[in-house]
């Protein structure tokens, strides 16, 4: 029975179906834990947010929502555009539009402003580093991409464009809009875009949960191990 290379190409009940998943359940969610915390604590550090985080930053001083309610408004929205791009959620899918956004908040909740310039470098480089576990380990339990990832992969699909193109558009724009709003950007938005991509890719064949053509009862499609981002 040999395992599956990487990351599995699997439907949302084969996700279900595939083996091991009390394990996989467990270092979803923990992974969604840590990922909405660690862009909180990016947030605290006050040099600039995620580039995703800018746009949520905007929308908060807008609206009248938190930080973690405007990441989950914004995932669901970014839901619906995959009914045209024809991508199909999992149970991780619908868990990184909630889980991430309540992590945040609570973190936020928790952690207050930082004044010292050099605690604030720290956690900034802290947040970026806990962000590429939390990526691997919410990706490794293989049950379904993030809202963010399946608009980029959808729309390369769809339009044949490179994903690192589809990302980096993607991340402009939201950055962009997300400045006008009144976001953040400044040395950690640069950081995280230049750094989350290089950390998962290291650690994700850590974290990755092997599963088997026989668990998942199909014989699903290997796929290459490039993560897009996560929550993004």
């Amino acid at each position: 029975m040999e395992p599956m290379q990487l990351l599995s190409d699997l439907g949302p009940i084969a996700q279900l179906r595939a083996g091991r998943l009390p394990r996989r359940l467990v270092q979803l969610y923990l992974g969604l834990v840590l990922y909405g915390a660690s862009l909180a604590l990016l947030v605290r550090a006050g040099l600039g947010a995620a580039p995703w985080d800018v746009l949520h930053q905007g929308l908060a001083r807008h609206l009248p929502m938190s930080l973690g309610q405007a990441i989950i408004l914004v995932s669901l929205l970014v839901l619906l555009l995959w009914i045209p791009l024809r991508e199909v959620p999992g149970l991780g899918t619908v868990s990184n539009a909630l889980v991430i956004g309540l992590a945040a908040d609570a973190t936020l909740s928790l952690v207050g402003p930082l004044d010292d310039l050099a605690v604030r470098g720290v956690a900034m480089v802290v947040a970026v580093l806990l962000n590429g576990v939390a990526t691997a380990a919410y990706i490794g339990a293989q049950l379904g991409r993030g809202p963010r990832d399946g608009l980029m992969t959808g729309l390369h699909r769809r339009t044949g464009l490179s994903i690192r193109l589809v990302r980096t558009a993607l991340e402009v724009t939201v950055v962009v809009i997300g400045l006008l709003l009144g976001g953040t950007a400044g040395l950690g938005t640069v950081l995280y875009a230049l750094a989350i991509g290089p950390v998962t890719q290291a650690l994700l064949p850590t974290f990755v949960v092997a599963l088997t053509a026989e668990q998942s009862g199909t014989r699903p499609r290997a796929v290459t191990c490039s993560p897009p981002g996560a929550q993004e």
